[in-house]
């Protein structure tokens, strides 16, 4: 999966970015390098859902993909 992400640079210094594709997804790093570490994990988690178990489990599956 490819996501274009928006880099600012933090009047205070250092860096904040948003991935525009999943509101509510930012996060800030002290340099660049800490950044795009932190964006991973911000990504990560943003995209990480709690599903509960469907009512018919007989007939259906919750599993993962990579995309």
């Amino acid at each position: 999966m490819k996501l274009k992400v928006v880099v600012h640079k933090a009047e205070e210094g250092g860096y904040w970015a948003e991935v525009p594709a999943i509101p509510g997804c930012m996060t800030q790093g002290e340099t660049f390098e800490e950044l795009l570490q932190n964006l991973y994990e911000a990504i990560e988690g943003c995209l990480a859902v709690d599903i509960d178990k469907p009512s018919n489990s007989k007939n259906a599956q919750i599993f993962e993909i990579a995309v």
